[in-house]
């Protein structure tokens, strides 16, 4: 038997959360696409759908209120380690998804928002990332935009929408 364990590893607070609520809607060819709610309770956003490219660096996150009124695509910049671990009795297979907190918001009408570069230059400040992921996360970074400005950002969103129509939300 095969068993899946997600991860959200974040540098700013230093911290590891196993994402044991997301539920995963699909998962092949480093495309995994998860339905969750937020880990607390809050007033602007209630639940989502991600897509995480994991061969990209890139997690797509459609977020909705209480209302399901869409918010906003989140996009997280991310690393990604996987572990296997074997027993008699199954095979787990655990993925770290490391934030390197460089973030980009599209909004519904468009708009763009880049976030979170401050946090990134502590992290090089501090010593506490290497250049080498840093500088990384800058160049996902730069692909995503890229993407985003030359109006390729559906080839993302395309795999939320599918699996949104496939169960009739």
């Amino acid at each position: 038997m095969n068993k899946i364990r997600l991860f959200r590893k974040r540098f700013i607070p230093d911290e590891i959360v196993e994402l044991k609520d997301d539920e995963i809607l699909y998962f092949e060819n480093n495309i995994l696409i998860t339905k969750w709610d937020v880990l607390k309770p809050r007033k602007d956003i209630d639940h989502g759908i991600s897509v995480y490219f994991i061969d990209k660096g890139v997690k797509v996150s459609k977020v909705y209120n209480t209302r399901n009124d869409l918010i906003y695509y989140y996009c997280d910049i991310i690393d990604t380690s996987v572990t296997k671990k074997n027993t008699d009795e199954e095979t787990t297979t655990e993925y770290v998804f490391s934030d390197l907190l460089a973030d980009v918001l599209v909004y519904p009408d468009g708009f763009v928002r880049v976030v979170d570069l401050d946090e990134l230059s502590t992290l090089l400040i501090n010593k506490t990332l290497s250049s080498n992921l840093i500088a990384k996360a800058l160049q996902i970074t730069n692909n995503l935009l890229t993407d985003i400005y030359n109006g390729e950002f559906n080839k993302y969103t395309k795999y939320i929408d599918d699996i949104e129509k496939s169960e009739g939300a």
